[in-house]
Formats: structure tokens, C-alpha cells, sequence
């Protein structure tokens, strides 16, 4: 499922117009991408939680010449699907 037919099943389920189901989709996106951003955890009782880790700096390797780099540390964001969540996936 791509965002058009996000938008599409919620507008249908909620009986609203595609362009209010939009504005509500992209409102709830920005919303969760900023407050992860903030280094804050948004948490969706049932559904999961995001929230940001670390990556530690570490030494990789160039597949194509063999050469060793230095990858610096980095934020990372984390999902951590809710229960309710996993199970309507483990029952699929």
C-alpha cells in the first residue's frame, strides 16, 4: 500500500473527502517526524512507538577497492509494533 491508496482506504472507512483524509494523514506524519526529530517518543497505545537510537561509530570496508573507512555515528529511528499490532499480523 503506497500513501495514494492510504488516503484512499481512509477517506472510504471515515466517510470523509480524500483531500480532509489527506490534510489529516500529512498532518499526523509531520507531527511524529517532528517530535522523533525532538528526541522525543510517540507512543500508539495498540499500535507501537517510535522513538530514535544510536548507531556507535564504527570501521567498514569499500567492497569495490578493499579499503577501510571510518562510518560515523548516527541517530537512527525505531518502530516497536504494540501488541494488539503484533497479533492482528501473527494472525494473517
Amino acid at each position: 500500500m503506497n500513501k495514494q491508496e492510504l488516503i484512499d482506504a481512509v477517506a472510504s472507512q471515515s466517510g470523509t473527502s480524500k483531500t480532509a483524509a489527506e490534510e489529516a494523514i500529512n498532518a499526523v506524519f509531520e507531527t511524529i517526524s517532528k517530535t522523533v526529530a525532538a528526541g522525543d517518543t510517540v507512543q500508539l497505545i495498540g499500535f507501537g512507538s517510535f522513538g530514535t537510537g544510536e548507531r556507535a561509530a564504527r570501521t567498514g570496508r569499500n567492497p569495490q577497492t578493499g579499503e577501510t573507512i571510518e562510518i560515523a555515528a548516527a541517530k537512527t529511528v525505531k518502530f516497536t509494533a504494540g501488541k494488539s499490532f503484533k497479533d492482528a499480523v501473527n494472525q494473517a
